[in-house]
């Protein structure tokens, strides 16, 4: 292959790469816990919104401690969502460059 074909090639891959990064980026992804919390979070991991069920008592103060848990749970499972659609859609980024070499960057 010839170095312009390569160059072309490269930057095709280097604009789907970062096209696919800007999906991933504006994509919201929704967990929740213990049915109380639902959380929702941009691929980014910035927390869109958090949303407490009307279903939560609160009546005494290990409510609310167990409140925190469970919006920390939630934000957890949503970054793991995230990081697995991540680690899904740009791998194959990964094993493409891994195979040329890995020194042309």
């Amino acid at each position: 292959m010839n170095q312009q074909a390569m160059i072309r090639k490269l930057k095709k891959m280097q604009d789907e790469m970062m096209a696919t990064q800007e999906d991933i980026n504006h994509k919201v992804f929704t967990a929740s816990s213990g049915g109380i919390v639902t959380v929702e979070v941009y691929g980014t991991k910035e927390i869109k919104s958090v949303k407490i069920s009307d279903s939560f008592d609160g009546s005494d103060k290990e409510d609310y401690e167990m409140l925190g848990d469970m919006v920390v749970a939630a934000c957890n499972d949503a970054y793991k969502h995230v990081d697995a659609e991540t680690k899904d859609r740009m791998g194959k980024y990964q094993s493409l460059l891994g195979g040329m070499g890995g020194g042309l960057f």
